[in-house]
This record gives C-alpha cells, sequence and structure tokens, in this order.
C-alpha cells in the first residue's frame, strides 16, 4: 500500500459507513450461499442479514439443523434437534447425536498448512495436517497407554505453541477434557485451577519468551505437580532448551520419551454425545476462586463453525491468527479453525517486541488473512504512531478481529487510515462463558464507526431496562432470551446448578444475563460500555467506564487509565463520586493544567455526571492474564477491601499503587 492511499488526519463522513463489502466479496462469501441453502431447504425468503437473522431466532431448530449440515459436521445427529426448549438453562440441543470434536478439526490429511508457528525468540516452523494427525496418533496413543479416557482431564500449563493444540486435540480424540493456562501463571493461579478439576496428565513446557526474555517454569512446575496428587503423569515439552531438568518432578518424563514407543497409525476417535465435555475453563477469579465452567463438545464446535464460516467468513485457503495466550477462551476459538481446513497461525511472545512490528512482519511472511487482537492493543499502536500500512505489505489480510474490551470509535479510524482501507473491522464480544461470542462481524454488512456490526445468528441479543424491558438506543443488559448450543454444561462440582444458575439467571429469571452494559443501534448494531458490575452509579445516573476511557485515552498524554466509583457517604447517603487514575507517557507527571484538560476532554463529549472528582496518576494498571483491566480489584483495595485471588493478575503488584491514597481521604 502506498501513502497516497492513507488518509492521514482526516476524519469520515459520520453519516457514511467506514466500509461496505465490494459486490464480488458479498457474492462469493460463505453466508451468502448459507442464505440460498436456507431459501432452498426451508421455502424462505432471506434475502439479507437482518431477515437471515430474524429466521434464525424464530426458527432456531432448523438454524442450528442447518448449520449441521452446511458446515459438514462428522458424526450422527440423530432425529431430535432441541429438547425443553422452553427450559433456560435445561434445555438440550441434540440429545440424540453422537461426534467427536477432534475428528472434526482432523478432516483433512494432506499437506496443506495446519499449523504456522513462530515465536519471537525466532524460532519457527509449519506443521501441515498429515503431520498433525500423525502427532495426535502418537499422543493418542501414549495417553492411552497412560489410562487416560472418556472423561479424564489432561491439562496443559503451556504457551501458545503447536504442542498445546496436538495435546488438546489427543485428549479430545479419546473423549476426555482439556483445560489449559498459560505459563506465565504462579503457582497458586494454576492450583487454584487445575487443583478444582483433578487432572491425570499434566502436560507442560519447560518455559516462554516474552520481550527479549527467557523465562523458565521448571521450578514451579516442582512445586504444582507436588500439591496436585491427582498429576499420574507429568509430560514435559522441551521449548526454550533441548533438555530441561525433570529433577525432582514426579512422574516426568519428556514428551519425546513419552511417545517414542508409538508410530503413527490411524486415529481413534471417540464418538460421545453432543454435551459430552471438552473444555474446562476459568472465570477471571479475581473477586475469588476461579468458577471452573464446562463446556460440550458438540456446542462449542457448532458455534465455532458458524461464527467462523459465516461471521469471518473463513475459507479453507484462510490463514486465520489471534494474538492470545492459551488461559484466554481465544486460544480454544482460534484452534477451531482446524475445523475449516483453515492454516492457524501461532505466536508466542509480546506483540510490542521489534518495536511493536512483530506481528504484522508476521502478518507479511505467513500470509495472514484474517487477524485477531485485542482492543487495547489496537490503542496502543494508534499510541505509539505505528503506520503498519506503510511499512508492511497487508493486502492479504481481508477482515481484522478485536476483542476484549470495547473498540473505541478513533481505533476504528486508526484501522481505516494506517492499517487498511479494504478490510472488515469485526468488533466481536462474548466470553469465556459461552467459549464464543453474542455479537460479531459480517461479510454482508457495512462496518459504521464504533459499532459492532450485528447479533450473532441463532443467538436471540436484546438490550433490556432494569425492569427487563427492551429497549433500544438506550443503555442496558445484554441478555439472551433463548437457549443456544455453546451454553455451558454447567460448572465443575456444580451437583445442584445453584452456582451456574446464580451467575447468568438470577438478575432475569429464565433469561441470560452476560453483565454487559451496552445498546442497539439504528444500524441493528451493537455499543458495549462496559462491564454492568463496574458500571459507575454517581447521583444514580448508570455510566458505562468504556465512555470514559475513550474521552480519556484520546489525550496523548496518557497511555491508559481505570475508573471507579468511589462510595463517598459525604455527598449523599450511599452514593459514589468517579475517580480516575491514569497511566500517562514516559517522563510525564500529571499536573493542575493536565487534570483540567482530561476534565474538560470528559465534559465537552460526555456528560457533567461523567467528570471524575479525583483524577490521580499511577505508574501501572494492574490487568487479568488476558490483558483486561481489572476495575473491581481496584475498588476493593481502595475501599479497603481484600483483593482475594491475586494470581489472576498478570501484574499483581500493581494493585499496591492505589491502596491508601491520601488524596482519597478528602
Amino acid at each position: 500500500m502506498t501513502d497516497d492511499t492513507l488518509t492521514g488526519d482526516s476524519r469520515p463522513d459520520p453519516s457514511a459507513p467506514l466500509w461496505v463489502p465490494s459486490a464480488q466479496r458479498v457474492a462469493r462469501s460463505n453466508l451468502r450461499r448459507f442464505m440460498a441453502e436456507v431459501a432452498r431447504r426451508h421455502a424462505v425468503d432471506v434475502r439479507d442479514y437482518p431477515s437471515l437473522y430474524r429466521w434464525s431466532i424464530d426458527r432456531s431448530e432448523d438454524f442450528w439443523s442447518t448449520l449441521w449440515t452446511f458446515c459438514s459436521v462428522i458424526g450422527e445427529r440423530g432425529e431430535r434437534v432441541l429438547e425443553h426448549p422452553d427450559r433456560m438453562p435445561g434445555a438440550r440441543w441434540f440429545p440424540d447425536a453422537r461426534l467427536n470434536f477432534a475428528e472434526n478439526l482432523l478432516r483433512r490429511a494432506d499437506d496443506a498448512p495446519a499449523i504456522i508457528f513462530r515465536a519471537e525468540s525466532g524460532l519457527a516452523g509449519t506443521t501441515t495436517y498429515a503431520e498433525l494427525r500423525h502427532e495426535v496418533s502418537r499422543l493418542q496413543q501414549a495417553l492411552r497407554a497412560a489410562g487416560v479416557g472418556p472423561g479424564d482431564r489432561v491439562a496443559g500449563y503451556v504457551p501458545n505453541i503447536p504442542g498445546a493444540i496436538i495435546g488438546m486435540l489427543a485428549t479430545a480424540s479419546l473423549g476426555a477434557v482439556w483445560s489449559s493456562c498459560s505459563p506465565d501463571f504462579g503457582v497458586q493461579g494454576v492450583l487454584d485451577r487445575f487443583g478444582q478439576i483433578g487432572p491425570k496428565v499434566l502436560i507442560a513446557a519447560d518455559g516462554y519468551f516474552y520481550n527479549g526474555k527467557t523465562i523458565d517454569v521448571m521450578p514451579r512446575l516442582r512445586e504444582i505437580v507436588d500439591r496436585l496428587p491427582s498429576v499420574e503423569r507429568t509430560v514435559v515439552v522441551p521449548y526454550t532448551c533441548r533438555e530441561p531438568d525433570m529433577a525432582g518432578i514426579r512422574a516426568a518424563v519428556d514428551v519425546h520419551e513419552f511417545m517414542a514407543p508409538w508410530s503413527p497409525g490411524p486415529l481413534r476417535f471417540e464418538r460421545l454425545p453432543f454435551d459430552h465435555p471438552l473444555y474446562i475453563m476459568y472465570s477471571s477469579g479475581t473477586t475469588g476462586v476461579p468458577k471452573c465452567i464446562v463446556h460440550g463438545a458438540g456446542g462449542t464446535l457448532l458455534q465455532h463453525l458458524k461464527e467462523h464460516q459465516l461471521h469471518v467468513d473463513l475459507q479453507p485457503d484462510d490463514r486465520l491468527f489471534y494474538f492470545t495466550t492459551c488461559g484466554w477462551m481465544m486460544w480454544n476459538w482460534l484452534a477451531s479453525g482446524l475445523a475449516t481446513g483453515s492454516a492457524v497461525l501461532l505466536f508466542d511472545g509480546s506483540p510490542f517486541y521489534s518495536k511493536g512490528n512483530v506481528l504484522f512482519d508476521f502478518a507479511q511472511q505467513s500470509g495472514m488473512t484474517v487477524f485477531g487482537t485485542s482492543a487495547k492493543y489496537i490503542d496502543a499502536l494508534r499510541k505509539l504512531g505505528l503506520v503498519p500500512a506503510r511499512s508492511h505489505d497487508l493486502s492479504r489480510v481481508h477482515t481484522l478481529l478485536s476483542t476484549g474490551s470495547p473498540l473505541v470509535p478513533e481505533s476504528f479510524d486508526y484501522v481505516y487510515e494506517n492499517i487498511s482501507r479494504d478490510l472488515c473491522l469485526s468488533s466481536i464480544s462474548g466470553g469465556t462463558d459461552i467459549v464464543s461470542c453474542f455479537v460479531l462481524g459480517c461479510p454482508l454488512l457495512p462496518v459504521w464507526r464504533g459499532e459492532i456490526q450485528c447479533r450473532g445468528l441463532g443467538m436471540a441479543v436484546d438490550v433490556w431496562n432494569e425492569h427487563g424491558q427492551p429497549v433500544r438506543g438506550e443503555r442496558g443488559e445484554l441478555v439472551c432470551t433463548r437457549p443456544f448450543p455453546s451454553m455451558p454444561v454447567g460448572f465443575w462440582h456444580d451437583t445442584d446448578g445453584s452456582r451456574y444458575r446464580a451467575a447468568y439467571f438470577e438478575r432475569f429469571p429464565g433469561v441470560w444475563c452476560h453483565g454487559d452494559f451496552c445498546e442497539l443501534t439504528d444500524h441493528d448494531g451493537l455499543v458495549i460500555h462496559g462491564r454492568s458490575d463496574a458500571v459507575l452509579n454517581p447521583g444514580g445516573v448508570r455510566i458505562g467506564t468504556a465512555e470514559i476511557y475513550r474521552q480519556v485515552e484520546q489525550l496523548d498524554e496518557v497511555q491508559e487509565s481505570l475508573v471507579i466509583g468511589q462510595d463517598w457517604p459525604p455527598i449523599h447517603p450511599n452514593d459514589v463520586r468517579v475517580v480516575l487514575f491514569v497511566r500517562l507517557r514516559d517522563g510525564l507527571a500529571l499536573d493542575d493544567a493536565l487534570v483540567a484538560r482530561i476534565r474538560q476532554q470528559i465534559r465537552d463529549n460526555t456528560t457533567p455526571r461523567h467528570v471524575p472528582a479525583k483524577v490521580l496518576q499511577v505508574a501501572d494498571i494492574p490487568r487479568t492474564k488476558s490483558g483486561k483491566i481489572v476495575e473491581l480489584a481496584v475498588r476493593a483495595i481502595v475501599h479497603g477491601q481484600p483483593v482475594r485471588n491475586r494470581e489472576a493478575l498478570a501484574n499483581p503488584e500493581a494493585l499496591a499503587l492505589f491502596a491508601d491514597r491520601p488524596e482519597l481521604a478528602s
């Protein structure tokens, strides 16, 4: 892309979309083919996305059944599609079906690339589908010989490397349950997760690379295994060195030695019920011990196929990338790209290595077509002033995905001005709770500044006010009013389902309440204003935290920010005041002039209620391992309350910056 394709500091016409798909792109899309299939099979007129979406909700059984066929799911579907449709929770999808998740991801067996890997250290490699099947076959045999069978848990303490996907696929092929976290978790963080589920086998890398450093995790691994009595075999994957020191680790074996007795052979896939557990994933755990969320094989597969093929328009010749770790649900989402026959691209390391260019280097060198990242990463690129369109050939990238937090309108501008004018910028949102998304992109629809394009097919998403009434153009709670296949099977050790119901169904009985504060737009898109549990309520007015972040982080001096509501009885009993913490660019100090500019920026672009009573500087902002800032943990610290699970944070030491601040006593 040449310089004259960039728009510099110009701003788009607010009455026009930022991007509109070409007629050719629409015509060759999977979604257009799916619409034709729906019209043929069901004799309905679904000429555009809104009509297809309405049909997918009104005729949800027909939608999910047609999707099964369209995506060529391998397995026996059975006659029944939905049992107990009026129960939420309690509905059962495809109750007679039998399938295996790994069988669907390993349908290809040729020499096309399945995994393209790169580490910031320079390690790189490509694994073909044929090679992937061979490695999964060998590990499957080794795990079976170690006594792993349906329902057993295999845990991965691994970076985002090919061995993690091989471990997951071998586990799933046996009908066992995979659960993973990234090796930057400390000992207690791992035990808080794996200690609840009792894994039989632990697969662990010897270390990982990050921001130019090599981190050895073997001392941590020794302690973890000592405190996980359920582990019968510890399989160590050499990654940062050739021969890790495994002395003192119970039942430890090098992965190559573990697999050595077994030659590649035909894969045996255990076909099990649709809801048979596939993954155990974890809530962030910043307010207590993480919840262990169990996801079923069939629901995960169908939902990911829908999102990849219909919403991302993923094709077998695509190369799908998401910057993630094995402790974030986007890793599971990325791995499912294999079910489409695409190549999945894995990166281990810091996204800001090599002056922020490392991911764009990877995109150019690998022929990446779908680039997935976080909203915070895009905002950081904007702050750094990088112009990847000038420095890299990104001509093959047709879709850019963003999640993790709301993507602000200015970041939409940045993408189209500095990355590419011709791509579908898909802000997507869902969560670990559903191992997928409620709202997504769409290859048939325009992209409007600051908006998520659409609600996901088959997902009866709405926005309700506090009285449980649907609202449009008004902020409220994101809800889903009808069952969908990727609802959790349940929580681990929640035998009566009470914890599961309390997590999602207490606010509005019989309706999934997700905990996002959002609004539907005139384009039938969605804007998310932050988490509901972090919503500010000064003077009884509900304010989404994202509204404040958007304004503050437009200032060049501000790198990032965090806002909370501080209980403040002197104003009014049971009221709060807005307190804003800012991390400034290196070398800058917060002074009265900058505080005044911050307040004026907020006042001019929101309301007087949004203006913080206090603006304070901090050197760091605490965040989870997946990069999300933790307003609730900071609020607890400010109020002198304990934060019970600091191990869930990537930088728990940052919490001390918010404790006992004298400025907050007056």
